[in-house]
């Protein structure tokens, strides 16, 4: 037998037996998913072979054996019309009558209708039928019989789940197929790429890896009829770049882009959209001309959601400028608008040493020898377009020009101009950004007045407006109106907004009031609640409490803790002085992959020096040093962890703190650290520090030549550390003598 894997994967059900049945069952998003090999016939029909081994055994049997195989007869039987009567259920679509007959059946049902209901459940595509589908998987997993589904089944449920929102969930289902031997259809498993390519945190990244671990199985296969249906397309080479992007990775960009003629998948507009996005990831603003130029040399239609892509590009860039000459251009009907753009950017023009983005825009080499080349036809500016335009307006703090962009839309002309619900939450948002929450409220009440209804990311700003300042009876009573007035039931943003707000005022059980309420709504917390949450015990004192929060987030399969998370959870500790219990979660932290960042070192130095421990000042400073390229002369250094950038706060306290415990060679080292990095240190916070607690070091007279031997290192540190103030000290050849303030004589406790 062939150990491969690939050539023997797990028994399957077999076409027989389950496709003809199922295409009786005709889905509108059905997939038709290939397997890597033909599985082996698997009858649905059990009691002719148990009949054969009854026969076959009958002449070394008792008659106590054979009533016990009558009995196993009989049972089979039973299981076998309850299974037709499950299977003619879901022929009939009735799948809720068909759940119910499967929960009050003890065998588990044939591979035939367990594919079939698996489908029907996650064609229904609700919360409620998802966690039915779930838990058929996870009955199956317990007893090893994952084989019996299909892969069009699995293929559905990952694109339900995908759907729902459950993407993790969804990424388990396509890495289980691609383990069980099954090769999911591309919709399915690029649906899933695209999901993880648009999230946030290693989203991204995880994206690349599903998409390498599809390529990798499909080029193991010669035959392309076997892979036919799995091979990536276009619409996955898209999700994919769109992950690169967001990523900002040029090079795996390129890489991808050049492998997509191999798959028989060519670029589209929509590739060239994501390609703008590559562009000002890169910070190449110079190439957003150059994309459009290459859209029409190609030959692509172009389409208005390239043109948004563009005025989104320059905005980002915070160059409203040229995003007004372009809308402008629109307006007028212009085609040129190719040159137009290259005119207001031919100072910006920039010339780099990477071949990547000649590789991918061809026509960026000497382009200005080129003529620009024209539109096909006039683009007038849409409600999108004039939208993405105020939201410049918007965070450049233009709030009077928002207002007006909005009248301005309203006297269009074409009703494609006119502002919609993204338009009016742009101008309720510019509101609440300055603080002007009854003039947003008032926009809320025109949109409602005209008949253009408010959503729910409208009502979400509206609630963090009200929190900002301080005024969360205002934001309970948005929210009751907003269940009650305007139907829209809060999500889980409302919620952590809710959450942060009770921060805000030191509620820390209005918090966690607000945290169980979402959850008794069935709201699943995100991994954002679960951190807010920790913040609010964090900050009033109740480490013990973030713990908790902390546990149950580890515990949630759903969400994935992240570093934001775990510094929550040190900064918890080291705010009471519990340095001890924030390095054991640090190092917690190290065994999971995670690296501290300066926010973990700052919470760590505000715990030292609270709880008054200089000598973990000295071990802190020691990897900080090391991280942030801090090496004197033939030092070596092989650590692992990645570099750090040094920052104000952190360098700042460790060096307080060396400076009080009178440290001065390790307070120069982080001092010259802060002047390399361009940080300014506090010179007259360490002269008064020097001044009030070391101002009668090393004066004592009676002290012993071996104490004074052993003090004269501390002693030439102590007189650098003054040179570098600007005091007084033995550089300048004299003698630097101040009184105690108190009679007390600081020498009797010198080391």
């Amino acid at each position: 037998m062939n150990a491969n894997p690939l050539q023997s994967p797990l028994p399957l059900p077999s076409p027989s037996s389950s496709s003809s049945t199922l295409n009786q069952f005709q889905l509108t998003h059905s997939l038709t998913l290939q397997w890597v090999s033909p599985p082996p016939t698997f009858s649905t029909t059990t009691i002719s072979s148990r009949s054969f081994l009854a026969q076959a055994s009958a002449n070394h049997t008792n008659p106590t054996d054979l009533s016990l195989i009558a009995a196993t007869t009989s049972s089979d039987l039973q299981s076998n019309s309850h299974d037709q009567r499950l299977l003619a259920l879901l022929r009939q679509r009735k799948t809720e009558e068909a759940w119910i007959t499967y929960t009050q059946s003890a065998h588990l049902p044939n591979s035939t209708c367990l594919s079939r209901l698996v489908s029907q459940l996650s064609y229904q595509n609700t919360h409620l039928a998802l966690k039915r589908a779930q838990s058929i998987i996870t009955r199956l997993r317990h007893e090893r019989q994952l084989h019996r589904l299909d892969a069009n089944s699995l293929g559905l449920l990952a694109v339900a789940a995908t759907k729902s929102g459950h993407t993790l969930y969804a990424t388990s289902v396509v890495k289980s197929m691609l383990r069980s031997g099954y090769l999911p259809h591309v919709k399915a498993w690029s649906a899933v790429v695209s999901c993880l390519a648009a999230s946030g945190d290693d989203g991204p990244v995880e994206a690349l890896r599903l998409f390498n671990s599809v390529i990798r199985r499909v080029r193991k296969f010669t035959d392309p009829q076997i892979v036919a249906d799995s091979r990536p397309d276009t619409a996955a080479f898209n999700a994919v770049l769109n992950a690169c992007a967001n990523l900002g990775d040029t090079k795996k960009f390129l890489q991808l882009f050049d492998e997509m003629p191999q798959f028989g998948a060519e670029p589209d507009v929509l590739t060239y959209n994501v390609m703008i996005k590559l562009c000002a990831r890169a910070d190449r603003k110079d190439l957003l001309v150059v994309v459009l130029e290459r859209i029409l040399e190609v030959g692509i239609p172009l389409c208005m959601t390239t043109l948004q892509s563009l005025v989104a590009a320059y905005v980002g860039f915070g160059d409203l400028e040229t995003a007004e000459k372009m809308v402008q251009a629109m307006r007028e009907q212009k085609t040129d608008l190719c040159k137009i753009l290259r005119d207001s950017n031919s100072e910006n023009l920039c010339q780099s040493d990477s071949d990547i983005f000649p590789k991918l825009l061809p026509n960026s080499v000497n382009p200005s020898d080129k003529e620009p080349p024209l539109l096909p036809k006039a683009y007038s500016p849409n409600s999108r377009i004039y939208t993405t335009l105020m939201k410049g307006y918007m965070n450049a703090g233009r709030v009077t020009d928002t207002v007006r962009m909005l009248e301005a839309m309203r006297r269009q002309d074409d009703n494609a101009s006119h502002p919609d619900h993204v338009t009016y939450t742009t101008v309720v948002s510019a509101l609440v950004k300055v603080g002007s929450m009854d003039r947003a409220r008032q926009v809320l009440a025109e949109m409602t007045r005209i008949g253009v209804p408010a959503n729910r990311i409208t009502y979400n700003i509206l609630l963090k407006g009200y929190c900002k300042q301080l005024q969360l009876d205002k934001a309970k009573e948005l929210l009751r109106e907003m269940a009650d007035e305007a139907a829209i039931e809060p999500d889980v943003v409302s919620y952590n907004i809710l959450i942060d707000g009770c921060i805000l005022v030191d509620d820390s059980a209005g918090a966690l009031a607000f945290f169980n309420e979402m959850r008794a709504k069935g709201i699943v917390p995100t991994k954002i609640s679960y951190t807010t949450l920790m913040k609010a015990f964090a900050l009033t004192g109740q480490p013990k409490l973030a713990h908790n929060v902390f546990d149950e987030m580890l515990s949630d399969p759903r969400v994935k803790a992240d570093l934001i998370a775990w510094n929550m959870l040190v900064e918890g500790y080291c705010r009471l002085g519990l340095v001890e219990e924030g390095k054991k979660i640090i190092e917690k932290m190290k065994e999971n992959g995670l690296y501290p960042n300066i926010s973990t070192y700052g919470s760590l130095a505000n715990g030292i020096a609270l709880a008054r421990k200089p000598g973990e000042a000295l071990l802190l400073w020691n990897e900080v040093k090391e991280r942030c390229g801090v090496k004197k002369e033939g030092d070596k250094s092989d650590s692992s962890l990645p570099p750090l950038k040094p920052d104000e706060g952190l360098l700042d306290t460790l060096a307080d703190i060396c400076v009080r415990a009178a440290f001065f060679k390790k307070a120069l080292e982080i001092v010259a650290c802060m002047e390399e990095n361009g940080i300014p240190p506090n010179k007259t916070k360490f002269t008064r520090i020097y001044v009030e607690m070391h101002s009668r070091m090393f004066t004592s007279k009676h002290a012993s030549r071996a104490r004074q031997d052993r003090r004269s290192e501390r002693k030439r540190a102590a007189e650098a550390f003054k040179f570098w103030l600007g005091l007084p000290n033995s550089y300048y050849g004299s003698e630097w003598r101040l009184e105690p303030f108190d009679g007390y004589d600081y020498n009797a406790d010198s080391v």
